[in-house]
């Protein structure tokens, strides 16, 4: 066992917890895991969770309500922890807060983590940050709520255990975790499949604005500002667009482009086993996972995917 992040969590009498921007479920378990930990172990200690406003989807995690959102707080601390944070830029407004701390450490599991931390624990064959975070708790210490928390990251960030990152292992802490009580399957409905009324509609506007190329192996769509304005979605409401779409037959790779403010686009992409993903994020600053990765771009979004279809083509011909 890793005994790193204990042994700071111990040296340490203030610590603050950051996620990345827009943050998931694996991001939003991950630091909900970690701060209720801290709290049930050694509750002396001064400990803060700092994340943009989650979605309310995930209310039903012990400390949800804890969350700060606002970077004007002025959280201070002598450790500071981020939690499924791929590199230093997706700290987004709270990165000022954790670099001013004595020491920082980042626990994660995406192979474009470039190690922005002080001190890394980074394991990339890992579902999930969840999953690795359990690894590095004592199991003894896990209790329900915690267990929750685990449970959340986990489900998310593999799809409900069907992505490739998903292992034995990973099934087995799931299991263990299941074991302490937690309502496992109405985890699953409201963490992963429950969409409002708001998300199925874009979701149904992206549909209706797919376009199929490559001989119909890859598909993507352009969500506008003017197309958010319409149904009243906000970025978020995007969140699951690029995973169903990559569920049409014959496709072989996704993507989404969410124009997130004037001519500026959040791409969200996913793959199955001949597009490496990651590598097409990181051509434009972006990062994550061989098969589920992402990244910003200011460009029209005709260029950006006149780009990446030519990217994935050449992955494609390999």
């Amino acid at each position: 066992m890793n005994t790193l992040l204990l042994e700071r969590i111990a040296a340490a009498r203030s610590i603050a917890l950051f996620g990345h921007v827009r943050p998931d479920g694996d991001c939003v378990g991950s630091t909900l895991a970690l701060y209720n930990y801290i709290r049930s172990t050694a509750p002396e200690k001064r400990v803060s969770i700092c994340l943009e406003q989650p979605m309310a989807k995930f209310a039903y995690l012990e400390g949800f309500q804890d969350i700060v959102t606002d970077p004007a707080q002025g959280i201070h601390a002598e450790l500071a922890i981020a939690l499924d944070v791929s590199d230093h830029g997706r700290l987004g407004d709270f990165a000022a807060l954790f670099d001013a701390a004595k020491r920082s450490l980042n626990i994660d599991h995406h192979v474009t983590n470039p190690h922005f931390a002080m001190e890394t624990i980074c394991e990339p064959e890992r579902s999930s940050t969840c999953e690795l975070l359990y690894t590095l708790l004592p199991e003894q210490e896990i209790s329900r709520e915690i267990a929750a928390c685990l449970y959340t990251g986990i489900i998310t960030d593999t799809g409900v255990f069907k992505y490739s990152q998903t292992s034995a292992e990973t099934m087995r802490i799931a299991g263990v975790l299941m074991e302490t009580g937690i309502p496992f399957g109405d985890m699953i409905d409201v963490a992963y499949y429950r969409k409002t009324f708001v998300q199925n509609r874009i979701l149904g506007r992206a549909l209706t604005k797919a376009v199929s190329v490559l001989d119909g192996r890859l598909i993507y769509a352009v969500i506008t500002l003017e197309d958010k304005a319409e149904y009243g979605a906000s970025s978020m409401d995007l969140d699951g667009i690029a995973e169903q779409l990559r569920l049409t037959e014959g496709v072989e790779c996704s993507v989404l482009c969410g124009e997130t403010e004037p001519g500026e686009f959040k791409l969200s992409m996913r793959s199955y086993e001949k597009v490496n993903v990651s590598e097409i994020a990181a051509c434009f600053g972006g990062g994550g996972h061989i098969r589920a990765a992402g990244c910003t771009v200011r460009m029209p979004a005709e260029e950006i995917m006149r780009a990446v279809t030519e990217k994935i083509r050449g992955q494609l011909l390999c």
